[in-house]
């Protein structure tokens, strides 16, 4: 905890560890990443996405033409749904993250060193303040 009284209260931001994070046995390295970095998690629930929920939570991409093939795999297995917390953290997660593309993701960053795809990148990270009170609200409404 800080001891500066004008620090920032802590963020929130929502993870998604997609399906192949869990078929391939990464979700653990995946975490434990984000708690070494210092951030806490809030809440967490492995559950599989049905179709009403993939397209809520990607609901500016639903008329795309990339979207089907998104929605048969975020829907093709378990997805771990994480809410963390800590400084900055959407900007911090979207960094260890790594670019979307993961065959473009610098080393050291989760995609870059355990995917190779851009649809199955392993990880959905808010991407504003704003998306994540949404997804927040989506996933985990008790903490909205």
């Amino acid at each position: 905890m800080s001891s500066d009284p004008v620090a920032a209260a802590p963020q929130r931001s929502f993870v998604l560890l997609k399906p192949d994070a869990v078929r391939r046995g990464l979700v653990g390295a995946i975490l434990s990443r984000f708690e070494s970095r210092g951030l806490k998690i809030v809440a967490m629930d492995l559950r599989y996405v049905d179709g009403d929920l993939a397209d809520q939570h990607y609901a500016e991409h639903v008329e795309r033409d990339f979207y089907p093939p998104l929605r048969t795999f975020v829907t093709s297995g378990p997805s771990v749904a994480v809410l963390l917390e800590g400084d900055q953290v959407i900007e911090v997660v979207r960094t260890m993250n790594g670019a979307t593309d993961a065959r473009k993701a610098a080393p050291g960053t989760i995609r870059g060193d355990w995917a190779l795809s851009n649809r199955e990148n392993l990880v959905h990270g808010s991407d504003s303040a704003e998306s994540a009170a949404r997804e927040i609200a989506l996933w985990f409404p008790d903490f909205a």
